[in-house]
């Protein structure tokens, strides 16, 4: 068992890991708990009941029965089949029958999507797709800020890009945000060719001398300069709605205000659908202290670039919404959250406690938390009451309230091994050695929450599915009713004019 555990650490892809996995799985008898239905984990005697219906209706070809069966309830964690504590077992997936569900009810999806018979008919099916989508939600990928440590995102993007499974709703702050922009710029091929491991290296690292692999004194740190060019590199110049029409990707990024009076923003093409990306990014990046705030440039009318909020200026999005989860949920109906944490400010402190049964110290480190939030709050409380005078005190109370009282985790948590890092090294340039250390980090942290991921979205990525082909058909009918329409309504024109000609 230790031998397999210490091999599975050293993975160098996810098909060595995934077999490792099953082997460890087979060993240490997680394989039959997979198989045994029993557990206090979730409600499994309702999702055995569920099965067992969506089965026998597809059996006797009850169309209409398997609807109304669907109808009673398709959402992500009927009976808590969704708690990542029921992944965190076994190595490799989880609970079969939750496995058998998910694929029942796909199956099912893919039947009534394929029906030539008019029982249910065409709209009744369409209407029933549209609230199935609604109900059941999206996933969305969202990265965090982490300066260099930004890096492992392109490990977690690898690894979920090679399975098919990135979601079209991503979100980034501050390094975040570069990788976000560069998901959502670049076609899926595009995107294959930007994660090939020679590509990375060409596009990632800076062109400085290296002596013995490691790079010079005289190697410059990460300045201003270096990185809007590392940026432009990166990331064409283009708007959120080209970037949009380009991929379908919708991506959000987040910036933080400079003024004390202002809030927080996520831009994307749906509330700054003209702002340049590029701009966007810069502004995400600009770590307070370091980097000076940006203002952000939009295209006008005339297609020509043009300050955006001219009065101002922009900070590192990782200040005040590191993960902007409300926000995704009102834009995009996003109910699911898969995140990759990097943020070194919260890093060393961060316990992914929704794969932990609740225990004594669970609740402890919940309680140590909210306590230090009560704090931060009051502190920021006095410092705007007594330093009325002080902006600078005042925005830099503002920040520590922000950071302390935001929330780092979401459904699905994907975090680096390593939760200490030099922070001097944090804006430097990278070897080759450490940017292969990154990736390859950032892919093995994902390797074990594939299958949690693949359960997690497969219903919603095939309604998604579904409903772009039937929203095209529906597009397709109407059109053809408006042509028969409108040939009627010529034919008729035609005859009234003889009738009048003829009087």
């Amino acid at each position: 068992m230790k031998k397999l555990e210490d091999k599975l650490r050293h993975a160098t892809s996810y098909e060595e890991w995934k077999a490792l996995a099953k082997e460890h799985d087979r060993c240490s008898g997680r394989e039959h708990w997979k198989k045994v239905d029993k557990t206090s984990l979730y409600d499994y005697a309702s999702i055995r009941s569920r099965l067992e219906r969506l089965r026998y209706f597809r059996e006797n070809d009850d169309n209409i029965g398997l609807l109304f069966s669907l109808n009673e309830g398709i959402h992500g964690n009927m009976g808590g089949m969704g708690k990542p504590v029921l992944y965190a077992r076994a190595k490799f997936g989880t609970k079969q029958l939750v496995h058998d569900y998910v694929d029942a009810i796909n199956d099912s999806l893919d039947h009534l999507a394929q029906l030539d018979s008019d029982h249910p008919n065409f709209l009744e099916r369409l209407d029933f797709f549209r609230r199935a989508n609604k109900c059941y939600g999206k996933s969305a990928l969202m990265l965090s800020g982490g300066a260099v440590l930004g890096n492992f995102h392109v490990g977690v993007v690898k690894a979920m890009v090679e399975q098919d499974l990135l979601p079209d709703v991503i979100s980034g702050s501050s390094a975040g945000s570069l990788i976000a922009a560069v998901l959502g710029t670049r076609t899926d091929d595009e995107l294959k060719h930007f994660l090939d491991a020679d590509n990375l290296r060409k596009v990632l690292l800076a062109e400085v001398e290296l002596v013995n692999g490691r790079l010079t004194e005289s190697s410059p740190r990460i300045n201003h300069q270096l990185l809007k060019e590392k940026i432009a590199k990166l990331v064409p110049d283009v708007t959120f709605q080209e970037a949009f029409e380009m991929t379908g990707r919708h991506i959000n990024i987040s910036i933080s205000p400079s003024d004390v009076h202002q809030t927080s923003r996520l831009l994307n093409a749906i509330a700054s659908p003209n702002v340049y990306i590029r701009k966007a990014v810069l502004a995400s990046c600009a770590v307070p202290g370091i980097y000076p705030p940006v203002m952000l440039e939009a295209k006008n009318v005339h297609g020509h670039p043009q300050p955006y909020l001219a009065t101002r200026r922009w900070i590192d999005g990782s200040v005040s919404d590191d993960l902007p989860a409300k926000r995704l949920a009102r834009l995009y109906g996003v109910n699911h959250f898969i995140v990759s944490q990097t943020n070194p400010i919260v890093l060393w402190a961060l316990h992914d406690s929704k794969s932990e049964n609740s225990g004594l110290l669970t609740s402890l480190r919940q309680l140590g938390g909210r306590t230090i939030k009560e704090v931060s709050k009051v502190g920021s409380s006095v410092a705007r009451k007594y330093f009325k005078n002080s902006p600078r005190v005042r925005r830099m109370s503002n920040i520590i309230y922000s950071v302390i009282n935001q929330e780092y985790t979401g459904d699905i948590n994907i975090i680096p091994r390593y939760r200490f890092f030099d922070p001097r090294k944090l804006l430097t340039e990278l070897t080759p050695k450490e940017l292969q250390f990154y990736i390859l980090e950032g892919e093995r942290a994902t390797w074990p929450k594939l299958e949690m991921i693949r359960a997690s979205t497969k219903i919603s990525r095939k309604l998604a599915q579904i409903l772009e082909l039937y929203e095209e058909e529906e597009f397709s009918r109407l059109s053809n009713s408006k042509a028969k329409f409108k040939g009627k309504s010529h034919h008729l024109g035609a005859e009234l004019t003889r009738h009048n000609v003829s009087a």
